[in-house]
């Protein structure tokens, strides 16, 4: 699922010979980023209401992340840097990667794997 989600963010960029939207990629590396350092490598806190100031400043750059991803390509889109058709394809890519990292989170929380 996620080379599916690389492709087409290529794909976004090749179609219409404009690398623009290759900017919403590099959202993809940094919405992993706080949990990596903040959260010790466990997704488990995104989903628990404790709190602690690295716990809540490493949800907050997530969500910012998150919301990231989805508002580069309507600015870009708003900038005529892009055409409709990349939008919709980078639209698509962040949803597939959601449904990936998703799905990689809850196998993560299965103790049977």
């Amino acid at each position: 699922m996620f080379s599916s989600s690389l492709l087409l963010q290529i794909l976004a960029c090749a179609i219409y010979n404009n690398w623009w939207p290759m900017l919403s990629a590099l959202m993809y590396v940094l919405v992993p980023m706080p949990c990596m350092f903040f959260g010790g490598g466990n997704t488990e806190y995104l989903l628990s209401r404790d709190g602690g100031g690295w716990i809540d400043a490493a949800k907050f750059l997530t969500g910012a992340s998150a919301v990231g991803s989805i508002a580069i390509p309507i600015i870009l889109r708003h900038a005529h840097l892009i055409s409709t058709g990349a939008m919709m394809i980078e639209f698509m890519s962040f949803f597939i990667f959601v449904g990936t990292v998703m799905c990689f989170h809850r196998a993560n929380l299965e103790d049977e794997w």
